[in-house]
């Protein structure tokens, strides 16, 4: 009977279309933002998931799960409650955030991704390399994040609801690896649900470039999955040399490099064609853009020669941060603290600045920023791009969304609410 409500559940989650958001343990180091700010904002309500980045996946001979940063995630006792009260301990931090965020918003589900951009893809790849290892590593994380026994005397059950898998990015080698892993999750995940007559939800990160998921089994990857969280950004870098759209959903014939899959329709139509079922395609999109210097206005400055990345702004917009350190930042300076990269919430105070020119580009579906004074150039969403890419979602049944990443966004989060009312829209 339990497995066969378990079935009636997943099926009815299929038809229904999902948002979820990504929140970055280092947040309140560089921004100040916590769980309490989804809840002040209003943002908890509006999600299905939310993606914790990251859990560590250990290099050695024997990797394991492991909190990557344990004072953020539940030792520090200065971050605030959800509901104005302040923890109890004996968790602190973002997980007991986390924990009163779920005890207010019941239907929201927690995921715990593990690896990212910065993790140790040598833990992965030894960890996958037999059943073994792979049967251990699973123990592990689901001992660790699902079980939520964090440390001798610390437990915090029911913490995550299940895994996001961003192995960035699997060899060639790693190709039959990678699925086996996968299915692993699933069937130790499964055997959980017999127990508990919970379904404990399993997701994957996967790249919009061809060149880095070419060594991912799509099809057979997706069979073991609820659904993947496919990047929807960085379809272009500040290190190049030439400006381009970062998170365009359509390609142009005006685009130079319109050859090489540099928008999110390619994205899809590559994924479908490979066996990736829509119902498991989520769209990634980015709360951050992408810029450069020394860029000409001509064409608004969007295909343009650059002569570097844009430096990092103050977060206010009036001038540019003095300290460009993530280890020891200036106060006031956008939050991301990379050259070529500002945050939604900065662009939004560029956006005022005299010598601002603003120009949305309805081809690619692609807002376009330029500041004459310092030749700066900027590519990212707003809510037109944001609302367009919610009626592709329904258009072409895809499961849903997610952002990264939450605290980019301005204080009234209003690019996430859109979209939420998006994907909720009927039709289609």
């Amino acid at each position: 009977m339990i497995l066969f409500l378990s079935v009636c559940a997943i099926s009815a989650q299929a038809q229904k279309r999902v948002l979820g958001a990504y929140f970055e343990e280092w947040d309140g180091q560089y921004s100040g933002y916590t769980m309490a700010d989804l809840e002040r904002n209003g943002v908890a309500a509006k999600l299905d998931y939310l993606i914790y980045a990251f859990g560590n996946v250990t290099p050695g001979a024997s990797p394991v799960c492991a909190i990557a940063y344990p004072y953020a995630a539940w030792e520090n006792k200065s971050v605030p409650g959800v509901n104005g009260k302040q923890f109890s301990g004996p968790v602190y931090g973002n997980f007991a955030g986390m924990l009163q965020l779920k005890a207010l918003h019941p239907h929201l589900k927690t995921l715990i991704s593990l690896g990212g951009q910065a993790g140790d893809v040598s833990g992965f790849t030894a960890a996958a390399a037999s059943p073994a290892k792979r049967r251990a590593l699973v123990k592990s994380c689901i001992r660790l994040f699902i079980q939520g026994h964090l440390a001798p005397g610390v437990n915090a059950p029911g913490l995550f609801d299940g895994f996001n898998v961003d192995w960035e990015f699997p060899l060639k080698s790693d190709r039959n690896n990678f699925t086996a892993l996968l299915h692993e999750f699933r069937q130790q995940l499964n055997a959980l649900s017999r127990k508990t007559g919970r379904h404990y939800t399993l997701t994957f990160d996967s790249p919009a470039n061809p060149k880095k998921y070419a060594n991912i089994d799509l099809k057979a990857a997706a069979n073991e999955v609820d659904f993947l969280t496919i990047d929807g950004y960085d379809y272009a870098s500040p290190d190049q040399k030439l400006t381009e759209a970062s998170s365009a959903l359509y390609d142009s014939p005006a685009d130079p490099l319109r050859h090489d899959a540099r928008s999110i329709d390619d994205t899809v139509r590559a994924y479908m064609k490979a066996g990736v079922p829509p119902s498991k395609y989520t769209m990634g999109i980015p709360l951050y853009g992408l810029g450069w210097s020394g860029v000409k206005a001509g064409n608004h400055g969007l295909y343009q020669v650059a002569a570097a990345p844009a430096p990092v702004f103050l977060a206010n917009g009036k001038g540019i941060c003095p300290t460009q350190s993530k280890v020891h930042p200036a106060v006031g300076c956008d939050n991301i603290l990379t050259p070529g990269f500002a945050t939604d919430a900065t662009l939004a105070q560029l956006l005022h600045r005299p010598d601002a020119h603003y120009w949305y580009d309805a081809k690619r579906v692609e807002a376009t920023l330029y500041l004459s004074s310092g030749h700066w150039f900027y590519t990212f969403d707003d809510l037109r791009s944001i609302n367009a890419k919610a009626a592709y979602i329904r258009t072409h049944h895809l499961r849903g969304a997610y952002v990264w990443a939450v605290n980019d966004e301005e204080p009234a989060a209003s690019e996430i609410k859109a979209l939420a009312a998006g994907l909720k829209e009927a039709g289609n």
